[in-house]
C-alpha cells in the first residue's frame, strides 16, 4: 500500500515508517520538523520507497493514498505548551485537512489520540468509556482538548461521510528516539542519570504512570489500522497497563543505567494526573494485542540509545 504518516520524523512516527517500510510498503513521510527530526529517518532516506516531505497539516495537502496515519502534534507539554495556540491549531485544522484527505481519496485514517483525554482521572484503571476529567482552561487543555475534539471530528466524519477511521488512545510510550529535552519522565530520568545530576522527582513522587516501548505501541496501531469489523472505529486504548510510581521509575533508571539514583523534588505541576494506567480488555479482545516488552528490558535500550547521543553532544 501507499501510506501517509504525518509526524513521521517525530519519535512514534519514525519507528512507525521503519515497520511499514519493513513491511513493503510505500511510505510519505510527513513533517515540519517542530519536534521531528530528520536524522530520526536518515536511515530510510535510501529507500525508493520512502519519500521525506516537510509540510505543515494546518495547510491542505493533496496526495494519493490507501493510508493515513496522522500523528502529527507535540506531544510532551514543554513543546505543547510553547505555542498553544498552534497546538490547538494541529489538532483540529490538521485533524480537518486529513480527514478531508481520506475522504477525497477514499483512504482509511488512524488518528493518534492520547490517555490525555481522560486528564486527572477519578476512575481507575481508565476504559474507553470513561468520558474523562479534564480542565478545559487549564495550560494542558491545548492538547488534551485539541485531542477530544480530533477524537469528535474522527466520529463526526465516519458518521456523516462514511470516512473508515480509526483511534488510538495512546498510554505513556518510551524509547530510542525521543528528544533529550522534550520534558516527558523517562527522558528526564535518562538524561539526568547519564549526567550524574539529581533526578528530579514532582510532588510527593508516588503518582503513577504506565510506560508502553515503542515497539509495542507500533504494533498495536498496525493492528488497529488493518483491523476489520463493526465496532473498530471507536476507540481503543493502547498502553502497557503495568503501574509505576515516579519514584519506583526513577531507581529502575537507575538500575538500567548502573548507577545509585539521587533525588531532588519540586512541586507537582497544574493538573498533572496523579494516576494513569489502561484498561486494555478492548485491545486485547479486538486486536488480539498486549504489551509484550517489559519495563526493564525496554530501559536498557533506551538507556544505550540516550548514552551514545549524550557522548556526542558532551564532545
Amino acid at each position: 500500500m501507499r501510506i501517509l504518516v504525518t509526524g513521521g520524523a517525530g519519535f512514534i512516527g519514525s519507528h512507525l515508517c521503519e515497520r511499514l517500510l519493513g513491511e513493503g510498503h510505500d511510505v510519505i513521510c510527513l513533517d515540519n520538523f517542530f519536534t521531528g527530526r530528520r536524522e530520526n529517518v536518515y536511515h530510510l532516506m535510501d529507500s525508493k520507497r520512502f519519500d521525506l516531505v516537510r509540510h505543515d497539516i494546518i495547510e491542505p495537502i493533496l496526495l494519493e493514498v490507501d493510508q493515513i496515519y496522522n500523528l502529527a502534534c507535540p506531544a510532551s507539554p514543554v513543546h505543547y505548551q510553547y505555542n498553544p495556540v498552534k497546538t490547538v491549531k494541529t489538532n483540529v485544522m490538521g485533524t480537518i485537512n486529513m480527514l478531508g484527505l481520506a475522504k477525497r481519496v477514499r483512504a482509511r485514517i488512524l488518528q493518534a489520540s492520547t490517555s490525555e483525554v481522560y486528564g486527572d482521572p477519578e476512575i481507575h484503571p481508565q476504559t474507553e468509556g470513561y468520558w474523562g476529567h479534564v480542565n478545559c482552561i487549564g495550560p494542558r487543555s491545548c492538547y488534551d482538548e485539541g485531542k477530544r475534539l480530533a477524537e469528535t471530528l474522527m466520529m463526526d466524519y465516519h458518521r456523516q461521510n462514511r470516512v473508515d477511521t480509526r483511534i488510538i488512545r495512546i498510554f505513556n510510550t518510551y524509547g530510542p528516539r525521543m528528544l533529550e529535552n522534550d520534558g516527558r519522565v523517562v527522558s528526564n530520568f535518562i538524561v539526568q542519570a547519564l549526567r550524574g545530576e539529581e533526578l528530579t522527582l514532582y510532588g510527593t513522587g508516588e503518582q503513577t504512570r504506565s510506560f508502553c516501548y515503542v515497539d509495542d505501541l507500533v504494533e498495536g496501531m498496525i493492528r488497529l489500522m488493518n483491523v476489520e469489523g463493526e465496532d473498530v472505529h471507536q476507540p481503543v486504548n493502547v498502553g502497557n497497563p503495568g503501574e509505576f510510581t515516579m519514584k519506583q521509575l526513577a531507581e529502575e533508571v537507575g538500575r538500567a543505567a548502573g548507577i545509585e539514583v539521587k533525588v531532588s523534588y519540586r512541586p507537582l505541576p497544574q493538573d498533572d494526573p496523579r494516576q494513569r494506567q489502561p484498561d486494555i480488555t478492548r485491545a486485547k479482545k479486538l486486536l488480539g494485542w498486549e504489551p509484550t516488552i517489559p519495563l526493564r528490558d525496554g530501559l536498557k535500550r533506551t538507556v544505550e540509545y540516550f548514552s551514545e547521543r549524550i557522548k556526542g553532544s558532551d564532545k
